[in-house]
């Protein structure tokens, strides 16, 4: 059975840091395309940053840019997304997702991100909320 299941969700102030965790079990994610998604109250669920299969390849959204910082560890199976210098708005629940596709470029990723509807597995997301 596939699984995705964040973690490291939680209430932070404003400037602060989080790492959210996304476990994958019943298949391997060496070769997907993973990405991290987040939804606020009232708005669509949006692209934050994505990353191809080999790690050569990551996209961030503009808001996240210079702060934010995905990775992998294909071993662990795992997804992570370092969050630092965290702002009121990036309060949402965040999602991860993983793409059964072997893409590669910059351009590619960057596409992919915008259209969530590639993406075919997703975790049951982890609420961030960042107040003071």
């Amino acid at each position: 059975q596939v699984q995705l299941v964040e973690s490291g969700g939680g209430l932070v102030q404003p400037g602060g840091s989080l790492r959210l965790s996304c476990a994958a079990s019943g298949f391997t994610l060496d070769y997907y395309v993973i990405g991290w998604f987040r939804q606020a109250p009232g708005k669509e669920r949006e692209g934050v940053s994505c990353i191809s299969s080999s790690s050569s390849s990551t996209y961030y959204r503009d808001s996240a840019k210079g702060r934010f910082t995905i990775s992998r560890d294909n071993a662990k199976n795992t997804l992570y997304l370092q969050m630092n210098s965290l702002k009121p708005e990036d309060t949402a629940v965040y999602y991860c997702a993983v793409a059964k596709k072997a893409v590669t470029t910059v351009q590619a990723i960057q596409a992919m991100c915008h259209m969530r509807g590639l993406f075919e597995y997703w975790g049951q997301g982890t609420q961030v909320t960042v107040s003071s």
